[in-house]
């Protein structure tokens, strides 16, 4: 006689199954219990607390955001809502050298670890404490955290413009390792910083070194997104390999007039440089990059934005060109009157983001900045256009292969046991979606538009209106 069915939380009925592997999509029902994904299949007599009809609309895992700057936005349900509303159910903090943890400063932090907020923000001395927050906070999200190289260099130096010398090197291996036992993934670098750019290859290494004794990964931020970007790419191989580190390549691009059309250089360079170096890349679907206001950024772009502004907040919004003309100044001299802020840069070229796409270990990630006055689209529709544009509009992937590379292949690569599939033992992060429907509202004018045809969220198997299910994994 077959064992009685147990009574699920929650009952997703007459669902088309996409699970996350990249295998063919399905037709089946799938049964959530204390959390988790219990069953998937034909469940028939089933009975549930709450019973959802999928009406034939797509179930695929909670998407993955692999690359975000949500280190203090994860505390809000409003902060995190242009990543929930866009049915991701996991982001990963802490990337290009930006982490909130390990640091407690008495004053302003340089940029770029003012993108996530003033000295009253960075109030974690420890990265143990900013993991034990998250362990105790009411999350709307699940958070992998990874600890950044320009924190750690600003905890440690007063003067960053060269190497650390043996003690400061010290200090932080200790701290990296301090960050790995409580919970980091790995360790992330923004060499093109000021904070990290007098960081010398073997420093990275140390690092890295460190991370990888406990399984962590290198996600790097290369010293040169421009003209030298090939051998910036290079020195990250160099770092992975001689670490030992798991590499993500952070945001791959390549930026400025002069390169357009370098892409199939790099993905030339993957071959010849990750034979025996475990690696991946993330992307996001858009030609504009995002970042603090710098004049190396601003020279090789055809246009600027300005995203925030400390001293002239109603700047964003604006051009750089209009306020350069509102003020009777050239660009240069506007552009360091709005500092310390933020713009997004038009600089790169679609058939470059479309290749990096296409490469396949590339996994989704939006880079947004949350906490920008006018922030680039990308924080509200980057997973929502992933699917629009070049799932159904260009076809450059089956929806299979979509969703792989934005949950089944993330968690592989950071480690997200019972992540990112739709089987049963997994974690109950799903989203249900309309394949036909979904679309990224968020522009360049209008930014703060969430994206339609997202149906459901469930986070650990409670649904996102009510919230607070989150974990730090």
């Amino acid at each position: 006689m077959d064992a009685p069915q147990p009574v699920f939380d929650t009952l997703i009925r007459n669902a088309l199954v996409v699970d996350g592997t990249g295998g063919p999509r399905f037709k089946a029902d799938v049964g959530l219990l204390d959390g988790r994904i219990h069953a998937v299949g034909d469940l028939g007599p089933a009975r549930a607390a709450a019973v959802l009809d999928a009406q034939g609309q797509v179930l695929a895992p909670g998407f993955i955001d692999t690359h975000t700057h949500d280190d203090r936005a994860v505390f809000r349900a409003d902060s995190i809502l242009p990543k929930s509303s866009q049915g991701v159910t996991t982001v990963v903090v802490g990337n290009c050298g930006i982490s909130l943890a390990p640091l407690s400063p008495l004053q302003a932090p340089p940029a770029p670890l003012d993108l996530l907020g003033g000295a009253e923000d960075f109030t974690f001395p420890t990265f143990a404490a900013y993991a034990r927050a998250l362990q105790d906070a009411p999350l709307a999200t699940n958070v992998a955290a990874l600890v950044g190289h320009g924190t750690l260099r600003v905890r440690t130096m007063e003067d960053w413009s060269g190497p650390a010398d043996p003690g400061q090197l010290r200090a932080m291996v200790r701290d990296v390792e301090e960050a790995m036992e409580a919970g980091a993934r790995g360790l992330s670098t923004g060499l093109a910083y000021p904070t990290n750019s007098g960081a010398d290859t073997a420093e990275v290494v140390a690092l890295a070194r460190a991370a990888a004794r406990h399984g962590g990964r290198l996600a790097m931020h290369v010293r040169d997104e421009f003209d030298g970007v090939a051998g910036a790419t290079r020195e990250a191989f160099r770092c992975a390999r001689e670490s030992g580190a798991f590499l993500v390549l952070s945001h791959q691009k390549v930026a400025g007039r002069a390169n357009r059309g370098r892409s199939s250089e790099l993905l030339r360079l993957y071959a010849e440089e990750g034979a025996g170096v475990p690696f991946a890349i993330d992307a996001y679907p858009y030609t504009a990059g995002s970042t603090v206001l710098d004049p190396a950024f601003a020279s090789q772009s055809s246009k600027v934005l300005v995203s925030w502004s400390l001293p002239h907040p109603k700047a964003a919004g604006h051009t750089l060109a209009q306020v350069a003309k509102g003020w009777g100044c050239t660009e240069a001299q506007a552009l360091e009157r709005l500092k310390p802020g933020g713009a997004i840069y038009f600089h790169m070229d679609e058939a470059d983001v479309e290749r990096f796409l296409a490469f396949d270990r590339c996994m989704v990630g939006s880079d947004g900045l949350p906490h920008d006055v006018h922030p680039h689209p990308r924080l509200w529709g980057t997973f929502a256009r992933f699917l629009r544009v070049y799932v159904a509009e260009r076809n450059l992937f089956t929806l299979e292969q979509a969703v792989h590379r934005m949950t089944g292949l993330p968690a592989e690569v950071f480690g997200l046991a019972g992540r990112g599939l739709v089987k049963p033992g997994c974690h109950a992060d799903l989203v249900l979606f309309d394949p036909a429907k979904v679309r990224d509202m968020a522009t360049y004018e209008h930014p703060g538009l969430a994206a339609e045809g997202i149906l459901e969220v469930f986070v650990n198997g409670v649904p996102r209106e009510a919230g607070k299910a989150g974990q730090f994994l």
